[in-house]
């Protein structure tokens, strides 16, 4: 069971308390941008998964509040450091990569993100599934950590590194997200996105794309998942022109990019760099239902 217990006048960051364990009393002041507020703590602490102690699965109870964990992952994300680089009010930085990792062995940024993201529709009138989703991808440079086998060439956009294929709805909100290499193309990379896309909601029937998902694209995803994807084609060339629904996940892209750790690709495995574009978009929802 989880308890968020806040410090007296509300000025510094409380600490979760899980049953049977005794915190070591000291308080860390809320103190970086990246910080959750109370509020947004109450919000995430629900949806961050038991530890195995706490379900009686055996272990030792956790040493450090999970609320400082998930701020020095916040602060890692926006700032793009070193794991080994995490400021020292923070827990020590091999406890806070452990639970990163173990939370995304089980599924919890997904799910979180799901939730969240449901949330956020509700509270603007929308239904929690969408409808309708748009897809895009965009290119980013890789760091010497990123390898070979996972590793390749946009010739178009002229980077070398992986390339990130994500979903959103036509709020802007990240369903689903997928990581190759820089040389897959478009429509090979939307493949499983829409596959992934079409377990995501049994709602979703509709999905706007680009020139560059034209083809044969369009029939396999009507078989294969059931989508419509509708090409939404420029309409000038050589000029910028707001396209109507591909802005929407532009803008998202922009959001993700925003981020230093997701600006360039710097994970050994590419299903970390889509644990980091989740998490930057986990950020965001929570800061809406604020």
């Amino acid at each position: 069971m989880l308890v968020c217990l806040t410090s007296p006048g509300g000025g510094e960051s409380g600490c979760c308390r899980l049953a049977g364990y005794h915190p070591d009393g000291r308080v860390r002041p809320r103190r970086y941008p990246t910080d959750l507020t109370d509020a947004q703590w109450a919000v995430l602490d629900p949806l961050l998964p038991d530890p195995a102690w706490a379900a009686g699965l055996g272990g030792r109870p956790e040493k450090h509040c999970r609320r400082r964990v998930v701020d020095a992952i916040l602060y890692v994300l926006d700032n793009g450091i070193k794991w080994r680089a995490l400021p020292a009010d923070f827990p020590p930085w091999q406890t806070v990569y452990s639970l990163f990792r173990r939370w995304e062995q089980a599924d919890a940024s997904e799910r979180i993100l799901d939730t969240l993201r449901d949330r956020v529709r509700l509270k603007t009138g929308r239904e929690a599934a969408p409808s309708a989703a748009v897809i895009d991808s965009s290119s980013v440079k890789g760091a010497p950590t990123v390898g070979g086998p996972t590793r390749g060439y946009d010739a178009g956009k002229k980077v070398s590194g992986r390339k990130r294929h994500i979903a959103v709805d036509t709020m802007g909100l990240l369903i689903c997200v997928l990581v190759t290499a820089a040389n897959v193309q478009d429509r090979d990379g939307a493949r499983p996105l829409l596959e992934l896309l079409a377990d995501a909601s049994a709602r979703l029937k509709l999905v706007w794309a680009d020139g560059g998902y034209a083809g044969k694209l369009i029939d396999w995803a009507r078989q294969a998942t059931g989508l419509v994807v509708s090409v939404v084609k420029r309409t000038e060339q050589h000029k910028f022109v707001v396209l109507p629904r591909r802005w929407v996940v532009e803008r998202t892209l922009a959001w993700i990019a925003r981020h230093r750790r997701c600006a360039k690709d710097y994970e050994t495995l590419p299903a970390c760099h889509e644990a980091w574009v989740r998490w930057s978009q986990i950020r965001l929802l929570l800061r809406r239902l604020e």
